[in-house]
């Protein structure tokens, strides 16, 4: 369970809070944003859905589209692209439910996507025969939606009655319906909750914990719901007793439910900020209990009794000093009882190392590690001596995911990939030893390349790590084609992942490829997360620069051939580094970007990322703001390279009106920009594969535009 990494996953390749902007009624901007607004002449573009915007939108990408669709390039690499995407070949990766596998798939025949369920036996085997559970192009069709599939949650040990999550066009804000998938259908007069960007977990199968929107004052400043409410079946919900409300400049409010052999825990966090966590225990009679836990922690769940927690920053507890990154174990009934007197440690990784995902199953706790930003699987168990920790036997030099376990199960699912080696599935049976299931096509000829891993220096004299994919026999002579792709933010790594599209549009076409591992991410633990917060946001810009300087210092590229790329927080970092250093590269690629670091706050979901960049209502925080922000650092006697700006109109966490305003200040200062926006498609701006693979070629044809042809 990890709510943050969860909203704020990049998109390496396709991309990658007021309600107001949504249609309801205005909230009360704070004093200085709406300053801001009074005097932005292209505020107007912050509309959503205002028609002049949309036409705006429209005209730009008829623009964008004339010349990068006619193209002769676009439409082999769209085709290709849609081809490696849809492949009836690719890994059905499955989750371990009730005794089954669920897998969501979509291809080009089921362009929505199918939920389908089978055997553990059927999955195993080469001939998996799929029980299709939900059709959602059929469903979308026969109820006039647009709907777009955003997963399941189900109930009870055979798993056969869930929430389906329904969004509109890919939204974050969902509808949820109950479903039974005995008999495949919604269940008449079941649990259904309109559309809100909402959580909601099994209390037990007749009772929800809900935390949405309640009507008036119910949600927080970003967006999310304060309350958390307790739900039986066939009450009203707007009667259902109160567990938890939170004060609006928190984040959320959310329910979690863990539910395992030795019992169910029912608990409730408040979100202070994205980065802590306050929790609550839910006890039978409906009250709830404060535990006694630092607010620098992550939930990984309830095993045996012990809370167990990834923590964030050190704690002194019980007489031991514990440190930022390890995994611990607390009583949770002395954190109950309001004073914790023991913690176990069950795994402190070292100073190269650092956890990135934690998954419980029935006996055994699996810790995925990166190790200089590469992947080892721990399995930890508690014995009489403590918490003992086995590596597991799996390819080494790339990346591990953990991809399913269950409570109620012994088995493991986890996938080994790296830059030039396709996926391959594993599934660790009644925690054996790992067995290859699955193993992805390769999707372009890998034997003339090779992956480095390098280290750039950055301004404050930190060595910054780099994977560089690039022909064996390239030349070092300045000439490569080079694509540099960074995020750097939230405590998200970015790990060696196979590059099945790229590969042949990119790689095969004599293009280098690279990932930047700069600070702000998570590939050293918190301390590399922490170590670019707030005033100290500049790091990692330096960091992404001095990749950029090193390879043009190595004469991988020189700038007019070096290109850069980000989603999400990477546009931020893609729209700053344009800012700042226009001067390194040939083309920049900025997809549903931040840019607007002024007014961000008041965006959308916008005011729960204060904690990663500061709050411009306070002055001193505003001061490093504006000193970096894409938005207002725009000049006119700077040449910028043209950028690729793009973004969705369904993208409810970051706000369209971030790309829209930056293009158009570009454009009124004389700037070239190119701009697309996809109608639908969410945070990702893309609500399929079809649009996946379309946005896909639309980058790549720029690039090599920009890249190879130097137009």
């Amino acid at each position: 369970m990890v709510f943050r990494k969860a909203l704020l996953t990049a998109v390496a390749v396709v991309a990658l809070a007021a309600t107001a902007a949504q249609g309801e009624d205005k909230v009360q901007e704070p004093a200085f944003a709406a300053a801001e607004a009074a005097k932005d002449p292209f505020v107007w573009l912050e509309e959503v859905e205002g028609a002049k915007a949309l036409d705006w939108g429209r005209k730009h990408n008829e623009a964008t589209f004339a010349r990068l669709k006619n193209d002769p390039r676009f439409e082999p690499i769209r085709a290709e692209a849609e081809k490696v995407l849809t492949a009836k070949d690719r890994i059905a990766y499955g989750s371990l439910e009730g005794g089954k596998v669920d897998n969501f798939w979509q291809d080009q025949t089921n362009v929505r996507g199918l939920w389908r369920r089978t055997s553990l036996d059927s999955y195993k085997s080469q001939d998996t025969q799929w029980d299709i559970v939900l059709d959602i192009d059929k469903l979308a069709k026969d109820e006039g939606k647009n709907w777009v599939y955003k997963g399941h949650s189900c109930v009870g040990t055979d798993a056969t009655r869930c929430l389906v999550y329904l969004s509109d066009g890919g939204k974050d804000a969902v509808t949820v319906r109950e479903f039974d998938v005995k008999t495949k259908s919604f269940v008449k007069d079941g649990f259904q909750l309109p559309e809100s960007k909402q959580t909601i977990d099994w209390a037990d199968e007749n009772t929800l914990m809900v935390a949405t929107d309640f009507g008036p004052d119910s949600m927080t400043d970003s967006g999310y719901a304060r309350q958390v409410r307790l739900w039986k079946r066939g009450t009203d919900l707007a009667k259902a007793p109160l567990l938890l409300e939170v004060g609006k400049q928190d984040v959320w409010a959310r329910p979690y439910a863990v539910r395992r052999p030795e019992g169910t825990t029912l608990l409730v966090q408040r979100g202070p900020d994205f980065f802590t966590e306050e929790w609550h225990l839910v006890g039978a009679d409906a009250k709830t209990t404060k535990l006694a836990l630092p607010l620098g922690i992550e939930m990984q769940g309830v095993m045996n009794g012990d809370l167990i927690l990834s923590l964030r920053d050190d704690w002194a507890v019980a007489g031991k000093s514990l440190k930022k990154g390890d995994l611990v174990a607390v009583p949770l009934a002395q954190a109950a009882a309001g004073k914790v007197t023991n913690v176990d440690v069950i795994y402190s990784p070292p100073e190269t190392g650092a956890i990135q995902g934690v998954a419980l199953a029935q006996d055994a706790i699996y810790i995925d590690l990166l190790d200089n930003v590469t992947g080892k699987l721990l399995a930890t168990r508690k014995g009489a001596s403590g918490w003992q920790q086995t590596a597991i036997d799996l390819p080494a030099n790339g990346s591990l995911n953990i991809v399913s376990t269950d409570a109620f199960s012994t088995d493991v699912l986890v996938s080994y990939t790296n830059f030039l080696q396709p996926d391959t599935l594993y599934l660790m049976e009644k925690g054996g030893k790992p067995q290859g299931i699955k193993a992805l096509p390769a999707r372009f000829d890998a034997a003339p390349f090779t992956t480095e891993q390098r280290f750039a220096t950055s301004k404050d004299g930190t060595k910054v790590p780099y994977f560089i994919v690039r022909p064996k026999n390239q030349k070092a002579d300045g000439n490569n084609p080079t694509l540099l792709y960074g995020y750097g933010g939230f405590e998200i790594s970015m790990t060696p992942s196979y590059m099945s599209v790229l590969g042949k549009a990119w790689l095969e076409q004599g293009g280098t490829y690279v990932v930047a591992n700069i600070r702000g991410g998570g590939e050293f633990g918190p301390r590399w997360h922490q170590a670019a917060l707030k005033q100290n946001r500049q790091r990692a810009y330096d960091d992404f620069q001095a990749v950029a300087e090193d390879l043009i210092k190595t004469k991988v590229t020189k700038p007019a051939k070096l290109g850069i790329q980000g989603g999400s927080n990477g546009g931020l970092l893609t729209g700053v580094t344009m800012t700042q250093r226009p001067d390194l590269f040939g083309a920049v690629i900025v997809a549903v970007p931040l840019l607007d670091m002024m007014r961000y706050h008041t965006l959308l979901a916008g005011a729960s990322w204060m904690g990663e960049y500061g709050n411009p209502e306070i002055p001193a925080e505003r001061e490093w703001l504006a000193k970096f922000s894409p938005y207002q650092n725009i000049k006119k006697d700077v040449k910028y390279p043209e950028a690729l700006v793009y973004t969705s109109t369904k993208d409810d966490r970051v706000h369209p009106g971030h790309a829209r305003k930056f293009v158009a200040k570009l454009e009124s200062l004389g700037h070239p920009v190119m701009y697309y926006e996809n109608m639908e498609g969410g945070h990702s701006a893309a609500a399929n594969l079809k649009q996946r693979a379309e946005v896909t070629a639309l980058q790549v044809v720029y690039l090599t535009q920009k890249l190879v042809d130097g137009k």
